[in-house]
């Protein structure tokens, strides 16, 4: 696997365990309202961290994907200019692999 990748990937599970753990507590809820708020936080978080990393791996793979393929559609464009109709649809839908993770992201968060 690709090293960029990993580091990535570590980098954005660190922020969104850092972000989802980050929360204020207060003295003044009974101790039934704290067990409550710990158990919804809890959940809540993990439904945070699964959004977060549906968007995140499908913005890389998308990445990757735009990046090969426009670098071999520029190159056959280059040879023979007709072939720019054929080539740069297949760059939209690489660019569909983000859209995917997004929209299974809004849904993880709304359900």
């Amino acid at each position: 696997m690709n090293k960029k990748f990993l580091v990535a990937l570590v980098l954005m599970v660190a922020v969104s365990l850092a972000g989802a753990f980050a929360q204020s507590s207060s003295s003044s809820h009974s101790e039934e309202q704290a067990v409550e708020q710990t158990s919804n936080g809890v959940g809540s978080a993990v439904k945070y961290i699964a959004a977060a990393l549906a968007v995140g791996i499908g913005c890389i793979g998308g990445g990757a994907a735009v990046g090969k393929i426009g670098a071999a559609a520029m190159g056959a464009m280059s040879e023979n200019a007709e072939l720019s109709g054929k080539a740069l649809p297949f760059v939209g839908l690489a660019e569909g692999i983000c859209l995917w993770g997004f929209l299974v992201a809004l849904f993880i968060i709304l359900m």
